[in-house]
């Protein structure tokens, strides 16, 4: 495999008009002692949704679970660096973690609805805070589902088990779990790669739309449901981010050698 010094890098500055919804800053993360993100700086615009490309290792993922805080759940690991939302470092020890959450969603690989009927997949995350008024969580069931174009093929048998629909159904589910909170942002880490191309066409009209009311960073294998779906880009390379701009820059004019390769297929 070739190698790219780490050297060359480009991340995109921005203007002081764009609305920031979190950032990193000299964002590192070890894993006992190896260190897997090498002190990644990102702004992430509001209402803007941006993909996270790289190799497998590269480390676009580890990145994108700190950002809620995932990697407190595996032993060994270690972040340092901020992580500012609204003007508070979430990386901090005095942070409440779960009320971060409520905050900063997250939707992973492969579809994980709980064993439990759709209504009760939407209103468990709200019932656990305390909402137990049914009116409340009948809108918000419905308001969900069809934020993520769910709704109409299953208002008539919400009782049904989430597991019982097809993959790309239940990863709208989990979508719409996530969205129940009513965060700022929406972490997904490659939501549509276990899915055909028709439930994944689906999943990205879905992401579309949901940008006009949610900051969404997205993991993705996929070169082309990036070009087709992202504002930015990110390249991850041995755990850095080596070129961060708008991404139709990214795959017509990457300033990056190492960019230019991977967005090409001619990485490795």
């Amino acid at each position: 495999m070739q190698n790219y010094s780490l050297t060359d890098t480009y991340l995109k500055p921005f203007d002081a008009g764009q609305e920031i919804a979190i950032a990193t800053k000299d964002l590192k993360v070890f894993y006992g002692e190896k260190e897997a993100i090498h002190g990644v700086s990102l702004p992430f615009e509001r209402y803007k949704i941006t993909a996270l490309i790289g190799a497998s290792g590269s480390g676009k993922s580890t990145f994108l679970r700190s950002l809620n805080r995932m990697n407190d759940n595996i032993e060994g690991t270690k972040v340092t660096g901020q992580i500012m939302y609204r003007d508070l470092d979430i990386n901090s020890n005095a942070v409440d973690v779960y009320e971060m959450r409520k905050h900063i969603g997250m939707v992973f690989q492969r579809p994980n609805p709980f064993a439990k009927s759709i209504y009760d997949n939407i209103t468990f995350a709200p019932r656990r805070f305390g909402e137990k008024r049914k009116a409340v969580l009948d809108e918000l069931v419905e308001t969900s589902l069809k934020q993520a174009a769910l709704w109409d093929q299953v208002k008539d048998d919400l009782n049904q088990s989430g597991l019982s629909l097809s993959g790309g159904q239940q990863q709208r589910l989990c979508i719409a779990r996530a969205i129940a909170m009513k965060p700022d942002i929406l972490l997904l880490d490659e939501p549509a790669s276990a899915l055909d191309p028709i439930s994944t066409a689906t999943v990205e009209e879905t992401l579309l739309r949901l940008k006009d009311d949610y900051t969404i960073i997205i993991v993705t294998h996929n070169m082309q449901q990036a070009a087709r779906i992202s504002d930015y880009t990110a390249f991850f390379y041995s755990g850095t981010a080596i070129e961060y701009d708008e991404t139709r820059k990214i795959f017509t004019r990457p300033k990056i050698k190492a960019t230019e390769d991977y967005v090409s297929g001619h990485f490795g």
